[in-house]
């Protein structure tokens, strides 16, 4: 079983994403505070668990975090502020719609919570300066693999990969021909077969290396 906590003695947040190496549709991230006594012995990274496995952990997390948020940021907002930064950023909008805020946070990968540059002030939604204090007085930790080691962060990782899976499968029924039912909008063979048979889509990455032989569009 996953650690339950990093700092016991913390209101403590997990977050992750979901489709960072997408071709299409959004990266997804997700903030969750579990209660400190919370246990499941199933839960783990989203990429470790089946699909059915996921579909039934989630609504457990639904019922029994504390509080929980889901954002997703479009690829408009991907290509103009690069996947990194947008990834970062979904997932300081999840925390900031926590209610009660967390006091810690615990962040799956190396990338720290807060960069040294600081806030995005271009593209989609730009924080407040009120939401700027709260982010940057939250302390916070980057974990590498954390999403296999706490449960805060696995399970984000959970409700950010199948909501975005549902966002995914919504976008499907208006391009079936790229199948990102099955796909997700991940780089398939047969997701860029697609993309070479009938083009691109509001909900490509034109910053992506779409194609193989493809240079990539700078915006």
């Amino acid at each position: 079983m996953l650690h339950p906590y990093f700092f016991a003695q913390n209101l403590e947040a997990g977050t992750d994403e979901a489709g960072r190496g997408c071709l299409a549709g959004p990266v997804t991230a997700a903030a969750i505070v579990l209660p400190n006594d919370f246990k499941n012995e199933i839960l783990n990274d989203s990429k470790k668990l089946s699909e059915k496995t996921r579909s039934q952990i989630r609504p457990l997390l639904e019922q029994q975090a504390l509080t929980f948020a889901v954002t997703h940021l479009e690829p408009l907002e991907i290509d103009h502020i690069n996947i990194l930064n947008a990834s970062i950023k979904a997932m300081q909008q999840s925390v900031l719609q926590l209610n009660p805020k967390p006091e810690y946070v615990i962040v799956d990968g190396n990338t720290p919570f807060i960069r040294k540059k600081g806030f995005i002030k271009t593209n989609g939604k730009i924080f407040s300066e009120s939401e700027i204090k709260i982010l940057t007085a939250i302390p916070s930790t980057s974990i590498v693999k954390g999403d296999s080691k706490y449960m805060s962060i696995a399970a984000a990782s959970v409700l950010a990969k199948t909501y975005r899976d549902e966002y995914m499968d919504k976008i499907h029924e208006e391009y079936p021909m790229y199948n990102w039912k099955k796909n997700k909008g991940y780089p398939t063979k047969e997701h860029r077969e697609a993309i070479r048979k009938y083009g691109i889509t509001k909900y490509h990455r034109m910053t992506f290396k779409l194609l193989p032989e493809q240079l990539k569009f700078e915006l």
